[in-house]
């Protein structure tokens, strides 16, 4: 039956039914696995177990792509720290899978700012990554990386971890089509991997941490020293050039020797909220919303818990805070 029709082409003279064979298309010879990774993907997700599926997707994509390593790293639940979980590598490659677990997550800041953004980062040279990147740099260069390429995965909106691939031998780029093949590989991961049975559990171990005193800490990088605070404990950021400074409810405020772009891509949004170009706060110490009449213009201004002197309030910023106040 050589004459083909579209549903919207059907008429008296349409035939009832049609034949099509699909062992075509499905035959590697008519389509190459590297045309379809999201299909390669789902084929292991629905016949094995999640981490079995994730382990044969990263092998499969690893060689696909090129790639020296291919690797998982997956957030904990309380979504400051992060471990390894699952990693392919290419011959002799040394393996590293065991190495970063439970690492707090201000190591990778300058490239988790990027991804909680629902951005993929390639980086083309590791040897020359900006400053603020200079701890993730150290872990990268001491794996013999020369290129990395990040792809996000997230589920119901949440960042829950990043798959990826690394090249050794020498510097690459990963072309913008096998990017994209990833990305659709890690929503299907996302969706196997942090259903809802799995979503409920990072919960309850949230809730077990807090019922046991097992409050997670932020560390901050001070000059001489790394200091673990708990995210409570934090009232509000404000830019120092390339550092910050940060306010804590029972002391003066310390430097933290990373931009603020590095903590805004960390703090959690559900505590934290951007109120100027240069400052962010933790909404639960506000105690006053001040809306000061000029001549020109409306000021606004926030007070804070513990601290007299008031922060401003930029017309960006405004709606978002009205908002998260009840207001």
């Amino acid at each position: 039956m050589n004459e083909q029709f579209h549903p919207s082409d059907l008429s008296d003279t349409a035939p009832p039914y049609e034949l099509i064979a699909i062992s075509e298309c499905l035959h590697p010879t008519m389509r190459p696995p590297s045309h379809d990774w999201a299909y390669m993907a789902a084929a292991h997700l629905i016949g094995s177990p999640a981490n079995i599926a994730i382990a044969s997707i990263l092998e499969e994509t690893g060689k696909l792509a090129g790639a020296d390593r291919a690797w998982m790293f997956e957030y904990d639940a309380d979504f400051l720290h992060f471990r390894n979980t699952e990693e392919w590598v290419r011959g002799d490659v040394p393996s590293h899978v065991t190495d970063l677990q439970q690492t707090p997550v201000t190591m990778i800041g300058w490239l988790h700012q990027w991804l909680v953004t629902g951005k993929a980062v390639m980086i083309n040279d590791v040897a020359n990554l900006p400053r603020p990147a200079r701890a993730l740099q150290a872990e990268m260069l001491r794996q013999n990386d020369k290129s990395v390429l990040c792809v996000p995965v997230f589920h119901d909106c949440v960042l829950r971890a990043c798959i990826g691939f690394d090249a050794t031998g020498t510097k690459r780029r990963w072309p913008v089509d096998e990017i994209h093949q990833l990305a659709r590989c890690a929503k299907l991961i996302g969706i196997a991997r942090y259903g809802r049975a799995q979503v409920d559990g990072r919960r309850d171990v949230v809730a077990g941490n807090a019922l046991n005193g097992a409050e997670p800490l932020v560390h901050l990088h001070m000059p001489g020293r790394t200091r673990g605070v708990p995210l409570a404990a934090i009232v509000g950021l404000r830019s120092a050039k390339d550092y910050t400074q940060i306010w804590l409810k029972d002391e003066a405020a310390v430097l933290d020797l990373r931009p603020l772009s590095f903590w805004i891509g960390l703090l959690p949004k559900s505590n934290f909220l951007r109120i100027h170009r240069t400052a962010v706060i933790n909404i639960s110490h506000v105690t006053e919303l001040e809306r000061h009449a000029g001549p020109t213009r409306q000021a606004w201004t926030v007070r804070l818990r513990r601290f007299e002197q008031p922060w401003a309030v930029s017309r960006p910023y405004r709606q978002e805070l009205r908002s998260r106040l009840g207001i």
